[in-house]
């Protein structure tokens, strides 16, 4: 391995901030895995679900997080074929083709240091060939990371898990790095009206700017139902869709979809919020879904989508609002839990190795 260790940020105990520390890389590589040097990395919700334990409990801590990021890769294990010594990459928790090699073990003061197939909050990274996907040698690595999730899930949620159709109701509740592409990918396939709602003013005129034809502050808005239901009609909205994972928001979401509208979850409740519904129109042809990633298949959508930014279709610009150090990790999650900021980056290495 040309690398032996490098400075990463750990999950150590839940509920704490993250310990930013040298850890030590495994010796080798094995099947299908790769070592690259990350440059940036995007904070997505989920990182902050597995340091609050939303979902219960981690047997696997302490570990390392952070799921979108882009790269450039150093070595190769045995069998990997997509990808080389030298290529540009983006790093996405969506399985792509390639091997899905075993998960990688770090070490740090005598620690064994958990990690998934990939990982991006330290600059140096064991990674799945089947998490990586080339980039084109002039593309942007600073943007780059949101391709590994917020862009990738967005777009599959209008396309995959939603089936948005032209002309279609959309309304999008948590316009943050995913809800804002939420937002574009239903203005691109010609949605109306698409309306988003959030806590914060900011974030719904920037919704504007990526074809929201309407947005509403939650926390301002008297009668918030009535209000878009105004607009959408009295029998509701087409698609509806939740990021932020707030239970209450969720039954909301639901009751405004149409009884032949579709439900998309994308936020993820505590395990301890329960969500109330009344089921019926389920058993006709209501549909309440959650989302996993959009079901983007990285290795074809990717390319897809890196068309149509270099020819103007797809927009990046303004999706990354704060830029933080890895050793402000903890500074940048307090920024985004604060709701405030679009899509938080951590610079690893600016420059390509």
């Amino acid at each position: 391995m040309k690398v032996t260790r490098t400075k990463a940020a750990i999950l150590v105990e839940h509920h704490q901030p993250l310990v930013v520390a040298e850890i030590e890389l495994p010796e080798t590589l094995a099947f299908g895995q790769v070592l690259v040097q990350v440059h940036y990395s995007g904070i997505c919700g989920a990182q902050l679900n597995e340091i609050e334990a939303a979902k219960g409990p981690d047997p696997f801590l302490p570990h390392l997080l952070g799921h979108e990021g882009s790269a450039t890769v150093l070595e190769v294990g045995p069998g990997v074929k997509r990808i080389k010594p030298g290529d540009r990459v983006v790093m996405h928790w969506r399985q792509s083709s390639g091997i899905q090699s075993e998960t990688p073990a770090y070490g740090w003061n005598g620690r064994l240091v958990n990690a998934g197939w990939v990982t991006t909050f330290n600059e140096h990274a064991v990674v799945s060939e089947n998490r990586l996907t080339p980039l084109p040698e002039d593309f942007d690595l600073r943007v780059a990371p949101v391709l590994g999730c917020a862009v990738t899930t967005a777009i599959g949620v209008v396309n995959n898990d939603a089936h948005v159709k032209i002309g279609q109701s959309v309304v999008v509740f948590g316009i943050g790095g995913v809800g804002l592409n939420i937002v574009q990918a239903a203005a691109m396939v010609s949605a109306y009206p698409v309306i988003g709602v959030d806590l914060y003013d900011a974030k719904l005129a920037m919704a504007t700017t990526f074809g929201a034809t309407h947005g509403f502050n939650a926390r301002t808005t008297p009668d918030l139902t009535a209000q878009i239901l105004r607009i959408v009609g009295p029998a509701g909205a087409d698609v509806v869709v939740d990021t932020t994972g707030n239970a209450r928001v969720i039954e909301q979401a639901y009751e405004l979809t149409h009884a032949d509208g579709r439900t998309i979850l994308v936020g993820v409740p505590r395990k301890e919020d329960k969500v109330t519904i009344y089921t019926l129109p389920l058993h006709f042809k209501k549909v309440l879904k959650g989302s996993h990633g959009g079901s983007t298949e990285p290795h074809i959508e990717i390319p897809r989508y890196l068309r149509l930014i270099r020819h103007g279709r797809l927009q990046l610009d303004g999706l990354i609002t704060h830029e933080f150090s890895l050793d402000r990790i903890n500074e940048a999650i307090t920024a985004l839990r604060s709701g405030e900021a679009g899509r938080c980056v951590i610079a690893l290495h600016r420059e390509a190795a």
